[in-house]
């Protein structure tokens, strides 16, 4: 999945001589936890999140209505350089850039102008996508020998039983790196019919593996 088909486009953004106090009020008003910051070509050259402005903002037990605190430029408390990403790079290496890095959001840049953001919550709806849990569906996950051509050999018998198959998730079996568990993720609410057949063709079935079900 691309950044374009997940970020959002309307980006609420601050120049740098702007004032702390507007920053607040724009968290606030639009209930959002980054604003990046930008220069008059549209180009980001910072980036402050609410954790940032409300260190910098004065305490709630201040009594004075007009803090000079508030008044301070934006540019004073913005982080930069930026990390930034294209609209045509994957979702996936977003998520990677987004641990390395240990941050919520990345601005989107397109021939170095802002053009979007993707934060910590897209991430999710992404991932959410991506394995298929925002359909019905039930999940089948099969431990298979760690070699080249076992996913087709596996599919086939969901083809015979004419199973649509939501999401494929592939990960490596920790107890002994000769196998890996592919996670199937198909649209029927009876997964045992085909569980049953993975079963008779030698498959070993890890999920779901209730009390009772044959072995």
């Amino acid at each position: 999945m691309l950044v374009e088909e997940v970020m959002k486009k309307d980006v609420i953004k601050m120049a740098p001589t702007e004032t702390i106090g507007k920053a607040l009020k724009l968290l606030n008003e639009y209930h959002i936890r980054h604003l990046p910051i930008v220069d008059e070509d549209n180009q980001v050259i910072g980036i402050v999140s609410d954790r940032d402005v409300r260190d910098a903002s004065p305490s709630i037990f201040e009594n004075d209505p007009d803090p000079e605190e508030l008044k301070n430029e934006i540019s004073s408390i913005m982080t930069s350089p930026v990390i930034t990403v294209h609209p045509l790079d994957f979702m996936e290496e977003v998520a990677s850039i987004f641990y390395e890095h240990e941050i919520a959001c990345v601005p989107v840049t397109k021939e170095d102008k802002l053009v979007g953001m993707i934060t910590e919550k897209d991430m999710l709806y992404t991932l959410i996508q991506l394995t298929g849990t925002n359909v019905q569906s039930s999940q089948i996950e099969i431990k298979v020998e760690n070699r080249p051509g076992m996913l087709p050999k596996v599919t086939q018998v969901f083809g015979q039983r004419k199973v649509n198959i939501s999401s494929v998730l592939i990960y490596p079996y920790k107890p002994d790196s000769r196998y890996k568990i592919i996670v199937f993720r198909i649209q029927t609410m009876n997964p045992m019919p085909i569980i049953n057949n993975l079963k008779e063709v030698g498959y070993e079935v890890l999920w779901p593996n209730m009390p009772g079900m044959p072995s």
